[in-house]
């Protein structure tokens, strides 16, 4: 498992959330998204990043890092 958060500009309604595979979706007044929770491993991040490539959204930034058992 990997917690992630994505930032785009643009953005995307809450109600695309189950299309993210269930990140959260934080819409910003300054006209961007982040999109934050926990995906499966590297291969549901790149189906993510694709997704929002596919909607025409340009990466602003990718952080990602493994979830740690115990914490």
């Amino acid at each position: 498992m990997r917690n992630v958060e994505i930032k785009v500009i643009g953005i995307i309604d809450e109600a695309w959330e189950q299309w993210f595979n269930g990140l959260k979706i934080h819409a910003l007044e300054s006209g961007e998204t982040i999109l934050s929770g926990t995906v499966q491993d590297q291969a549901a991040l790149y189906g993510i990043i694709a997704r929002l490539r596919d909607l025409g959204l340009q990466l602003v930034s990718v952080n990602s890092e493994d979830v740690v058992a115990g914490k």
